[in-house]
Protein backbone atom coordinates (compact mmCIF):
# COMPACT_ATOMS: atom_id res chain seq x y z
CA UNK A 1 0.00 0.00 0.00
CA UNK A 2 1.24 3.46 -0.93
CA UNK A 3 -0.03 6.71 0.60
CA UNK A 4 -0.70 9.60 -1.77
CA UNK A 5 -2.56 12.87 -2.02
CA UNK A 6 -3.87 15.08 -4.78
CA UNK A 7 -4.97 18.71 -4.79
CA UNK A 8 -8.55 19.28 -5.91
CA UNK A 9 -9.71 22.20 -8.03
CA UNK A 10 -10.40 24.41 -5.00
CA UNK A 11 -7.00 23.71 -3.46
CA UNK A 12 -8.16 21.08 -0.97
CA UNK A 13 -5.73 18.24 -0.43
CA UNK A 14 -7.34 14.81 -0.69
CA UNK A 15 -5.51 11.86 0.89
CA UNK A 16 -5.69 8.35 -0.52
CA UNK A 17 -4.12 4.93 -0.35
CA UNK A 18 -3.24 3.04 -3.51
CA UNK A 19 -3.17 -0.77 -3.46
CA UNK A 20 -2.28 -3.23 -6.20
CA UNK A 21 -0.12 -2.71 -9.21
CA UNK A 22 -0.90 -2.78 -12.87
CA UNK A 23 -4.58 -3.77 -12.83
CA UNK A 24 -7.41 -1.52 -14.06
CA UNK A 25 -8.10 1.32 -11.60
CA UNK A 26 -11.01 1.23 -9.16
CA UNK A 27 -11.94 4.08 -6.81
CA UNK A 28 -13.91 3.49 -3.60
CA UNK A 29 -16.32 6.29 -2.64
CA UNK A 30 -17.46 5.71 0.93
CA UNK A 31 -20.44 6.91 2.94
CA UNK A 32 -21.35 8.63 6.18
CA UNK A 33 -19.00 8.07 9.16
CA UNK A 34 -16.56 6.35 6.78
CA UNK A 35 -12.88 7.10 6.24
CA UNK A 36 -10.16 4.98 4.64
CA UNK A 37 -10.14 2.28 7.35
CA UNK A 38 -13.73 1.39 6.40
CA UNK A 39 -12.77 0.68 2.81
CA UNK A 40 -9.37 -0.91 3.53
CA UNK A 41 -10.50 -4.58 3.72
CA UNK A 42 -12.44 -4.35 0.43
CA UNK A 43 -9.56 -2.46 -1.20
CA UNK A 44 -7.19 -5.24 -0.18
CA UNK A 45 -9.56 -7.88 -1.56
CA UNK A 46 -9.70 -6.14 -4.94
CA UNK A 47 -5.99 -5.30 -5.13
CA UNK A 48 -5.01 -8.66 -6.59
CA UNK A 49 -6.67 -7.82 -9.89
CA UNK A 50 -7.04 -4.02 -9.77
CA UNK A 51 -5.23 -0.87 -8.74
CA UNK A 52 -7.47 0.40 -5.97
CA UNK A 53 -7.74 3.98 -4.76
CA UNK A 54 -9.26 4.22 -1.27
CA UNK A 55 -9.59 7.85 -0.22
CA UNK A 56 -10.73 10.07 2.60
CA UNK A 57 -13.55 12.24 1.39
CA UNK A 58 -13.06 15.92 2.22
CA UNK A 59 -13.42 16.88 5.85
CA UNK A 60 -12.52 13.46 7.24
CA UNK A 61 -9.40 11.42 7.94
CA UNK A 62 -6.25 12.97 6.47
CA UNK A 63 -8.03 15.00 3.80
CA UNK A 64 -8.48 18.74 4.03
CA UNK A 65 -11.64 20.77 3.66
CA UNK A 66 -12.67 24.09 2.19
CA UNK A 67 -15.85 25.97 3.06
CA UNK A 68 -18.53 26.58 2.04
CA UNK A 69 -19.39 22.98 1.25
CA UNK A 70 -20.85 22.16 -2.15
CA UNK A 71 -21.51 18.82 -3.80
CA UNK A 72 -19.67 20.10 -6.88
CA UNK A 73 -16.47 20.30 -4.81
CA UNK A 74 -16.76 16.61 -3.96
CA UNK A 75 -17.36 15.81 -7.63
CA UNK A 76 -14.19 17.76 -8.40
CA UNK A 77 -12.33 15.64 -5.80
CA UNK A 78 -13.42 12.45 -7.53
CA UNK A 79 -12.54 13.89 -10.92
CA UNK A 80 -9.02 14.68 -9.65
CA UNK A 81 -8.64 11.13 -8.35
CA UNK A 82 -9.76 9.75 -11.72
CA UNK A 83 -7.07 11.91 -13.28
CA UNK A 84 -4.49 10.51 -10.86
CA UNK A 85 -5.63 7.00 -11.81
CA UNK A 86 -4.82 7.63 -15.47
CA UNK A 87 -7.85 9.52 -16.76
CA UNK A 88 -10.58 6.88 -16.38
CA UNK A 89 -11.56 4.45 -13.61
CA UNK A 90 -14.24 2.13 -12.34
CA UNK A 91 -16.04 3.45 -9.27
CA UNK A 92 -17.74 1.75 -6.35
CA UNK A 93 -19.98 4.00 -4.29
CA UNK A 94 -21.24 2.85 -0.89
CA UNK A 95 -24.30 4.32 0.86
CA UNK A 96 -24.25 8.14 0.54
CA UNK A 97 -21.01 7.65 -1.41
CA UNK A 98 -23.16 5.78 -3.94
CA UNK A 99 -25.32 8.88 -4.33
CA UNK A 100 -22.15 10.92 -4.90
CA UNK A 101 -20.82 8.40 -7.43
CA UNK A 102 -24.15 8.42 -9.27
CA UNK A 103 -24.05 12.23 -9.47
CA UNK A 104 -20.48 12.02 -10.81
CA UNK A 105 -21.51 9.59 -13.54
CA UNK A 106 -24.48 11.77 -14.49
CA UNK A 107 -22.13 14.77 -14.70
CA UNK A 108 -20.02 12.87 -17.22
CA UNK A 109 -16.88 12.01 -15.26
CA UNK A 110 -14.71 9.38 -16.95
CA UNK A 111 -16.17 6.39 -15.12
CA UNK A 112 -15.74 3.08 -16.96
CA UNK A 113 -17.97 1.00 -14.66
CA UNK A 114 -20.32 2.28 -11.95
CA UNK A 115 -21.14 -0.01 -9.02
CA UNK A 116 -23.51 1.30 -6.35
CA UNK A 117 -23.92 -0.54 -3.06
CA UNK A 118 -26.93 0.27 -0.87
CA UNK A 119 -27.80 3.60 -2.48
CA UNK A 120 -29.74 5.26 0.37
CA UNK A 121 -32.39 6.86 -1.83
CA UNK A 122 -36.00 5.86 -2.35
CA UNK A 123 -38.85 6.23 -4.79
CA UNK A 124 -41.05 7.92 -2.19
CA UNK A 125 -38.89 9.45 0.58
CA UNK A 126 -40.43 10.68 3.84
CA UNK A 127 -41.28 14.39 3.78
CA UNK A 128 -38.84 15.26 6.61
CA UNK A 129 -35.76 14.15 4.66
CA UNK A 130 -34.82 17.56 3.29
CA UNK A 131 -34.69 19.18 6.76
CA UNK A 132 -32.12 16.84 8.30
CA UNK A 133 -29.08 18.69 6.95
CA UNK A 134 -30.12 21.95 8.63
CA UNK A 135 -30.82 20.20 11.95
CA UNK A 136 -27.43 18.45 11.99
CA UNK A 137 -25.64 21.65 10.94
CA UNK A 138 -27.24 23.56 13.83
CA UNK A 139 -26.09 20.95 16.33
CA UNK A 140 -22.53 20.95 14.96
CA UNK A 141 -22.41 24.76 14.96
CA UNK A 142 -23.49 24.72 18.62
CA UNK A 143 -20.60 22.40 19.47
CA UNK A 144 -22.98 19.49 20.14
CA UNK A 145 -21.22 16.93 17.96
CA UNK A 146 -22.37 13.96 20.00
CA UNK A 147 -25.97 15.10 19.66
CA UNK A 148 -25.45 15.49 15.91
CA UNK A 149 -24.21 11.90 15.73
CA UNK A 150 -27.24 10.67 17.65
CA UNK A 151 -29.65 12.74 15.57
CA UNK A 152 -28.26 11.09 12.44
CA UNK A 153 -28.39 7.62 13.99
CA UNK A 154 -31.91 8.11 15.28
CA UNK A 155 -33.67 10.24 12.66
CA UNK A 156 -31.79 9.39 9.45
CA UNK A 157 -30.59 5.80 9.92
CA UNK A 158 -33.55 4.85 12.11
CA UNK A 159 -31.66 3.06 14.88
CA UNK A 160 -33.79 2.14 17.91
CA UNK A 161 -33.23 4.24 21.03
CA UNK A 162 -31.57 1.39 23.00
CA UNK A 163 -29.02 0.95 20.23
CA UNK A 164 -28.32 4.70 20.10
CA UNK A 165 -27.76 4.66 23.87
CA UNK A 166 -25.47 1.63 23.64
CA UNK A 167 -23.35 3.29 20.95
CA UNK A 168 -22.56 6.22 23.26
CA UNK A 169 -19.92 4.08 24.95
CA UNK A 170 -18.60 2.38 21.80
CA UNK A 171 -14.81 2.69 21.33
CA UNK A 172 -15.33 4.40 17.96
CA UNK A 173 -17.70 7.05 19.33
CA UNK A 174 -14.98 9.74 19.39
CA UNK A 175 -14.21 9.08 15.72
CA UNK A 176 -17.89 9.48 14.83
CA UNK A 177 -18.07 12.79 16.68
CA UNK A 178 -14.94 14.02 14.88
CA UNK A 179 -16.71 13.45 11.56
CA UNK A 180 -20.06 14.91 12.65
CA UNK A 181 -19.71 17.98 10.44
CA UNK A 182 -19.41 15.76 7.35
CA UNK A 183 -22.88 14.35 8.04
CA UNK A 184 -24.12 17.67 6.67
CA UNK A 185 -22.20 16.89 3.48
CA UNK A 186 -23.77 13.44 3.16
CA UNK A 187 -27.23 14.82 3.80
CA UNK A 188 -26.67 17.55 1.23
CA UNK A 189 -25.73 14.91 -1.33
CA UNK A 190 -28.85 12.90 -0.51
CA UNK A 191 -31.01 16.00 -0.84
CA UNK A 192 -34.72 15.20 -0.76
CA UNK A 193 -33.94 11.48 -0.59
CA UNK A 194 -35.45 10.68 -3.97
CA UNK A 195 -33.56 8.50 -6.48
CA UNK A 196 -32.82 10.82 -9.47
CA UNK A 197 -34.52 8.82 -12.21
CA UNK A 198 -34.80 12.00 -14.28
CA UNK A 199 -31.00 12.11 -14.62
CA UNK A 200 -30.43 8.39 -14.94
CA UNK A 201 -30.41 8.60 -18.73
CA UNK A 202 -27.27 10.74 -18.55
CA UNK A 203 -25.24 7.87 -17.04
CA UNK A 204 -23.16 6.31 -19.80
CA UNK A 205 -21.16 3.80 -17.76
CA UNK A 206 -22.41 0.23 -17.31
CA UNK A 207 -24.12 0.35 -13.92
CA UNK A 208 -24.64 -2.33 -11.29
CA UNK A 209 -27.00 -1.34 -8.46
CA UNK A 210 -26.37 -3.77 -5.59
CA UNK A 211 -28.33 -4.06 -2.37
CA UNK A 212 -27.83 -6.40 0.54
CA UNK A 213 -30.61 -8.93 1.09
CA UNK A 214 -30.81 -7.72 4.70
CA UNK A 215 -30.73 -4.02 3.75
CA UNK A 216 -33.92 -1.92 3.94
CA UNK A 217 -36.51 -2.84 1.27
CA UNK A 218 -36.70 0.73 -0.06
CA UNK A 219 -33.09 0.39 -1.23
CA UNK A 220 -33.95 -2.67 -3.31
CA UNK A 221 -36.90 -0.91 -4.89
CA UNK A 222 -34.78 2.13 -5.74
CA UNK A 223 -31.95 -0.01 -7.13
CA UNK A 224 -34.34 -1.88 -9.42
CA UNK A 225 -35.89 1.36 -10.67
CA UNK A 226 -32.49 2.95 -11.25
CA UNK A 227 -31.18 -0.11 -13.10
CA UNK A 228 -34.16 0.11 -15.41
CA UNK A 229 -33.65 3.83 -16.03
CA UNK A 230 -29.95 3.97 -16.92
CA UNK A 231 -29.05 2.97 -20.51
CA UNK A 232 -26.92 -0.02 -19.39
CA UNK A 233 -27.97 -1.06 -15.91
CA UNK A 234 -28.90 -4.05 -13.83
CA UNK A 235 -29.76 -4.65 -10.21
CA UNK A 236 -28.46 -7.35 -7.90
CA UNK A 237 -29.55 -8.42 -4.42
CA UNK A 238 -26.54 -9.78 -2.55
CA UNK A 239 -27.56 -12.72 -0.38
CA UNK A 240 -26.18 -12.79 3.14
CA UNK A 241 -25.30 -9.09 3.06
CA UNK A 242 -26.58 -6.08 4.96
CA UNK A 243 -25.51 -2.44 5.08
CA UNK A 244 -21.80 -3.21 5.45
CA UNK A 245 -18.86 -3.72 3.11
CA UNK A 246 -18.11 -7.44 3.46
CA UNK A 247 -15.20 -8.25 1.12
CA UNK A 248 -15.93 -11.98 0.96
CA UNK A 249 -19.40 -11.26 -0.42
CA UNK A 250 -18.84 -8.09 -2.41
CA UNK A 251 -15.39 -8.48 -4.00
CA UNK A 252 -16.24 -11.46 -6.29
CA UNK A 253 -19.32 -9.63 -7.60
CA UNK A 254 -17.35 -6.45 -8.25
CA UNK A 255 -14.48 -8.26 -9.96
CA UNK A 256 -16.86 -9.93 -12.41
CA UNK A 257 -18.62 -6.64 -13.10
CA UNK A 258 -15.44 -4.60 -13.53
CA UNK A 259 -14.11 -7.16 -16.00
CA UNK A 260 -17.14 -6.67 -18.22
CA UNK A 261 -16.35 -5.00 -21.53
Amino acid sequence: MTKHSIVSRDGTRIAYDQLGAGGPPVILVLGAFNARPTGAPLAAALAGSHTVINYDRRGRGDSGDTLPYAVERELDDLDALIGAAGGAAAVLGFSSGAALALAAAARGLAITHLALYDLPLSLEPPPATAGHAAEVAALVDAGRRGDAVEYFQRRVVGLPEPVVAQLRTAPFRAALAAMAHTLVYDLTIIGDGRVPLDRAGEVRAPTLAITGAASPPFMREAAAALAGAVPDGRALVLEGAGHDLVPELLAPVLERFFERR
